[in-house]
């Protein structure tokens, strides 16, 4: 079968691998999948891995061979939880599966989904109804992250939400924070990107240079109640600090690696802020933002911006690139 495997750093190439026997987990056939900024990270050579590595973590498809005892038999449409839990550690025990201290993730840490089959334990796998487009679908996994990031903070109705950074987390993160009755503010360079965000519902949204005009007008002066990052830069990390009113919340979702200019210490005390840190998702994130799709709630399909084929994946790598690009998917088969 063929799979995108990363060769070295900066080399991707479309190889032949064996196929997988399901040997008592699912046996999954690939159906969208998705690039994300970590693959970026892992083509690059930012994040090592073992070489070669099939990439990929992102993946609905549809259930080809399970056990008898599966809930999802042949034909299930399913998206693939991409975290590997070791089960018994203090943190699993906890329910914290996404931080499990002897975890990794699909296409980092083990042979990914960039590829025509994957075998996935039954229990990362949740099903996904026939009333979600295969386009919206692509989107799923991330969301479940955003997902997760939101249940961490305090949101309350008639608050008010900053948002910095409007790629594909950060959009849907505005309509998530919608969703729980805050009022938000998107921000971002792209003139396109606040129109998009726009049209699926955010309140209002600045360029960077006027975000503390347009918070001030909004909130009386007191600046919002959460700012939230998702970039992943010391910079806009910087920002969301210095935007959070006081008493207010910080959520960090863009992965950050530090080493740069450093950060507005001072503020964090001052203002006695809280910061939030999520990583990932578990597998209850993922079946709830599926189910939020399924409602109906979100607007997905227009954050998916192009759609390749596998063998067109350096293609679409050079794609995530692309200013005019959010979500980059590719369709197997």
């Amino acid at each position: 079968m063929r799979a995108v495997r990363v060769r070295s750093p900066g080399a991707i190439e479309l190889a032949d691998v064996p196929e997988p026997a399901a040997r008592g987990s699912v046996l999954v056939r690939s159906g969208q999948v998705g690039i994300c900024g970590t693959d970026v990270k892992i083509l690059a050579g930012k994040i090592p891995v073992e070489y070669p590595r099939i990439m990929g973590h992102e993946m609905v498809g549809e259930v080809v061979a399970a056990p008898e005892s599966s809930p999802y038999p042949a034909g299930t449409r399913v998206l693939v939880d991409p975290g590997v839990a070791c089960g018994w550690c203090h943190l699993c025990r906890a329910g914290r599966f996404n931080i499990c201290i002897n975890g990794g993730l699909l296409g980092r840490d083990l042979d990914g989904v960039f590829t025509e089959y994957v075998e996935v334990p039954i229990n990362r796998l949740v099903p996904v109804p026939s009333d979600i487009s295969d386009k919206a679908s692509g989107v799923l996994q991330v969301l479940g992250t955003c997902v997760h990031a939101v249940k961490t903070i305090d949101s309350f109705p008639g608050r008010v939400a900053a948002v910095i950074g409007l790629g594909v987390a950060g959009q849907l993160i505005t309509q998530l924070l919608r969703l729980r009755g805050m009022t938000v503010v998107g921000i971002t360079r792209s003139e396109w990107k606040r129109e998009l965000a726009a049209e699926s519902g955010t309140h209002f949204t600045a360029a960077p240079d006027e975000a503390r005009a347009v918070l001030d007008d909004v909130t009386s002066g007191r600046g919002p109640d959460l700012a939230v990052e998702a970039v992943g830069t010391e910079a806009t990390l910087a920002e969301a600090i210095e935007l959070a009113g006081t008493g207010g919340e910080v959520l960090v979702y863009g992965t950050l690696t530090g080493g740069e200019a450093g950060l507005p210490y001072y503020q964090l005390y001052h203002k006695e802020l809280t910061l939030h840190n999520p990583r990932a998702a578990v597998v209850g994130d993922y079946a709830d933002g599926v189910a939020l799709a399924a409602s109906g709630s979100l607007s997905l399909e227009p954050i998916v911006t192009h759609q390749l084929g596998l063998e067109d994946a350096e293609k679409a790598f050079e794609l995530v690139h692309d200013p005019s690009s959010l979500k980059v998917l590719m369709t197997v088969g």
